[in-house]
């Protein structure tokens, strides 16, 4: 009971929000990218909140199902095609035994996410399903996937496609090639000069070609210091923009190291991190400096937004609602 890995595709790797409380022993978090298009996917199949998933990126993978489940798509735009007809993103999919699913390449973005009704069956290595890639443990077999594989799921988990076709619509910054990255200043701020905090904020960055699930390097103007960016080694948050000697930022994502010792002139805040994560090669970025209670603010102001969503979702269905609809349905199915 599960899905059969036809082609990997780029990256796929098993994910969910990371492997928390281990940075001090050396272990990376790892977890998804994009934390928002995550959530949703599983919102929209009423899984919990932190349900482990497949993240695709750039190149999306191709898997034939040996049980129905339902599933669903959210993320950049992969062209989604199941049995060879394209389905939509961003809503509940009911797939059956033999069918076959293919992620293609991103239009837009750079991440998707697939999550899955029936739970995907892979350990729990410290708290998290996430897959590390640099020490090989978590998610499935602690590396990517490959052709040939086979994923299997926990539970036959049986449920209504008809509870669960709510939908909401992808975000608008997946379209566009420059967006504007909103930050806390800090916690270095001070080691940089006047000027050097003026370019940050003033000029437009490049998303350069080195850019993973580890970090993102910007190209544009020189950030200068006062006395170097050197540091003693402290920890990195997830969207810690550190800038080494040579002057051009580094955002740290997910698969960042657990410390550092150049200073970091700013953090992005969580809401922004997804339209962050999904930027490409040449996308334009511009930085925007928020205090701390504005973040908070928009931190929670996106959850009420994702706790709205789940009450549409959970909507009841016409039969909860019209006795005799449900009557007519049993009356269906046993005659």
């Amino acid at each position: 009971m599960g899905f059969r890995v036809i082609k990997g595709g780029l990256l796929t790797t098993v994910q969910d929000l990371g492997r928390s409380g281990f940075q001090a022993q050396g272990f990376n978090v790892n977890g998804v990218m994009d934390r928002r298009a995550f959530r949703i996917a599983n919102l929209l199949l009423d899984n919990p909140e932190n349900e482990a998933v497949l993240e695709c990126t750039l190149i999306g993978p191709t898997l034939e199902f040996t049980a129905p489940m339902i599933i669903s798509i959210t993320g950049g735009d992969f062209r989604p095609e199941l049995n060879d007809e394209k389905i939509p993103m961003y809503t509940a999919i009911y797939v059956a035994e033999g069918d076959v699913l293919k992620i293609g390449s991103a239009r837009t973005g750079r991440t998707c996410y697939i999550a899955f009704s029936n739970y995907l069956k892979v350990p729990v290595v410290m708290g998290s399903r996430s897959t590390n890639l640099k020490c090989q443990i978590g998610g499935f077999k602690g590396r990517k996937l490959e052709d040939g594989d086979f994923i299997e799921t926990r539970i036959n988990r049986r449920i209504y496609l008809s509870s669960f076709l709510s939908r909401t619509l992808p975000l608008k910054e997946y379209e566009e090639d420059k967006v504007k990255i909103r930050v806390v200043m800090g916690p270095e701020e001070e080691i940089f000069s006047k000027k050097g905090i003026r370019s940050f904020l003033e000029t437009e960055f490049t998303v350069g070609a080195e850019f993973d699930r580890m970090g993102m390097r910007l190209e544009g103007s020189f950030i200068e210091t006062k006395r170097g960016s050197d540091i003693i080694s402290d920890g990195i948050a997830l969207g810690s923009i550190q800038v080494p000697s040579h002057g051009k930022p580094i955002i740290l994502l997910a698969d960042r190291q657990t410390t550092g010792g150049y200073g970091k002139i700013a953090t992005v805040i969580s809401v922004d991190l997804p339209k962050l994560v999904q930027r490409r090669m040449d996308d334009k970025i511009r930085f925007e400096a928020v205090s701390v209670q504005e973040a908070q603010q928009l931190m929670l102001q996106e959850e009420r937004e994702l706790q709205e969503m789940r009450k549409a979702i959970h909507k009841p269905c016409k039969e909860v609602l019209e006795c005799r609809l449900a009557a007519k349905r049993l009356s269906m199915l046993f005659g």
